[in-house]
C-alpha cells in the first residue's frame, strides 16, 4: 500500500466523516448545470458526501478513491439511501480516466503533487464527452496564510495561472480565486483562499 493511501486510509477510518456528510458548497451550486442522469466521475472521492448527493440527484456516480475506508463509507452511505454508486479503488496514478465517456468529472479538493495533477487534469480533459463539465475547488497558497485546512506543501496547492494552463482544451465558464467560509467537518474549518472552476470540453 502506498504513503497515499496508508495516510487516508488512517484518516477515513473513524466513524465520524472526516470532512462533514453534507456535499461541498461549491459543487451543490453547480449542479444545476448537469444534464438529468449525467455519467459522472469524482476524483478522489473520500468518504462519498459529492458522490452520495450527485448519485440522489438522479446522476450515475464513478467515485474513485485510494483509501478503501473512505469508499466503505460511501457504499454504505448509498446503500442506506437506496443509492447505486460504482466505488472504484485505485490510486489517481494509474486510475484509467478513459476517453470522451464522462458528462462530468468533479474534484473536490483533491490535491495532488504538481506532476501527478497535470497528468490527472490532462486525462480528464481526454476523459470529458464533448459538452462535458469539469467542476474543480481547491486551496489556492494563499490558504497557507489562513491555516484552515489543506496540505502545508505549496507544491499541492493549485496557483491559478498555473491550472489555467492545465486546463488547456476545455472553456472556461467560470474561473475565480476567492476567498469563503469553508466548514467541511473537522479540518476544513474557517475563512480560505479557494480556486472555483466550472469547465467545459468543446
Amino acid at each position: 500500500m502506498s504513503d497515499v493511501a496508508t495516510f487516508w486510509n488512517q484518516r477515513f477510518a473513524s466513524p465520524e466523516y472526516a470532512y462533514g456528510d453534507a456535499p461541498n458548497d461549491f459543487l451543490r451550486q453547480q449542479a444545476g448545470r448537469l444534464p438529468p442522469g449525467s455519467k459522472v466521475l469524482s476524483l478522489g472521492e473520500g468518504e462519498g458526501r459529492n458522490a452520495v448527493y450527485l448519485a440522489g440527484l438522479g446522476h450515475q456516480l464513478t467515485a474513485v478513491d485510494a483509501a478503501w475506508t473512505g469508499l466503505a463509507k460511501l457504499l454504505q452511505r448509498a446503500d442506506a439511501a437506496g443509492l447505486a454508486v460504482t466505488a472504484s479503488l485505485a490510486d489517481l496514478e494509474q486510475y484509467d480516466q478513459g476517453e470522451a465517456q464522462w458528462d462530468a468529472i468533479v474534484s473536490v479538493f483533491c490535491h495532488l503533487p504538481t506532476p501527478l495533477r497535470r497528468q490527472v487534469l490532462a486525462a480528464a480533459v481526454r476523459a470529458l464527452k464533448p459538452g462535458g463539465l469539469l467542476i474543480m475547488e481547491g486551496y489556492t497558497p494563499r490558504q497557507l496564510a489562513f491555516g484552515t485546512g489543506g496540505p502545508k506543501d505549496v507544491d499541492m496547492l493549485l496557483e491559478p495561472a498555473i491550472v489555467q494552463d492545465e486546463l488547456a482544451g476545455l472553456e472556461l465558464l467560470q474561473f475565480a480565486e476567492t476567498e469563503r467560509k469553508v466548514i467541511e467537518g473537522s479540518f476544513h474549518t474557517g475563512r480560505s483562499a479557494v480556486l472555483q472552476v466550472v469547465a467545459r470540453k468543446p
